[in-house]
């Protein structure tokens, strides 16, 4: 089977790329699960009941989110109802949302997908090490194919995460950073692993937000709003192939789509047979 993981989504230029290529992306690379982490898809900050239904009608399958995931209230009715959203699965048990979720691939492979919160540079938060073998020993014994979105700052962190699970998920994939990073591989037993997959959203910015009042606010410490930048928006993720028997991962490669090229997948998507050179 073969899934994408698209990465952090920044306001509305990010989902706008998601909308436009995702479909004929499905349909070109062949891809049977698609997971978007969705934390900053609200105007550069947490996520709304709407934008996680627009991200499911682009052709999402599951959404994973992070530190900022309790920014915009209006979202803790989904996240206790919805079963194709998940939280942290190391925030306390009391939080709303849950832990991980099963979610149906296109070639019916079931797929346990999990979101953990990194401790370093970080907000308090309990261990992602043992919440994640908490999730793990509640997974039925069927599900071979685990993925999971290791939200966190320190490269350390995740490498650390990566090697203690290898062999035990099919990917750890990280977020926050919103840096993609060139360092993906298949660890000795199988597991798919990459520091940060990047942002989808503006690269003309800083993270995502407009440079000037990112700048301003560095140096003079005056306190500014830091808005969504609009330009050079890209679509950055992983595609990851699993052998869903096993849940072993056999290749990963980064996927980097910009706004030409988003709009070049959606006529071809419209438009069958035609290919736009």
């Amino acid at each position: 089977m073969r899934l994408l993981f698209i990465g952090d989504v920044v306001g509305k230029p990010g989902r706008k790329i998601i909308q436009r290529a995702l479909p004929g992306l499905i349909v070109r690379e062949k891809l049977d699960l698609v997971v978007v982490n969705g934390e900053n898809s609200a105007a550069g900050s947490g996520i709304t009941p709407e934008i996680y239904r627009e991200l499911l009608a682009a052709g999402a399958d599951c959404i994973t989110l992070g530190d900022h995931i309790y920014k915009r209230r209006e979202i803790l009715p989904t996240l206790e109802q919805e079963t194709k959203i998940v939280k942290p699965a190391n925030f306390p048990a009391r939080s709303s949302g849950r832990e991980y979720a099963v979610v149906q691939a296109r070639d019916n492979t079931k797929v346990a997908v999990i979101s953990l919160l990194g401790r370093v540079f970080m907000r308090p938060v309990d261990c992602p090490w043992a919440a994640v073998d908490r999730v793990l020993a509640k997974l039925p014994s069927d599900i071979k194919v685990i993925f999971v979105d290791f939200h966190a700052e320190a490269t350390s962190d995740k490498q650390v995460m990566g090697r203690y699970l290898d062999g035990r998920v099919s990917a750890v994939l990280g977020t926050h950073t919103h840096v993609p990073t060139a360092d993906e591989e298949i660890f000795p037993k199988g597991t798919a692993f990459q520091c940060d997959v990047g942002m989808t959203g503006p690269y003309l910015s800083i993270l995502g937000r407009e440079i000037n009042r990112v700048t301003e606010t560095t140096l003079s410490f005056a306190p500014t709003q830091f808005d969504v930048a609009n330009d050079d928006v890209r679509l950055c993720g992983s595609i990851v192939d699993i052998d869903a028997s096993t849940g072993r991962a056999k290749a990963i490669r980064r996927l980097r789509v910009d706004m030409a090229e988003a709009e070049k997948i959606a006529f071809e998507q419209q438009t069958p047979g035609k290919r736009v050179m």
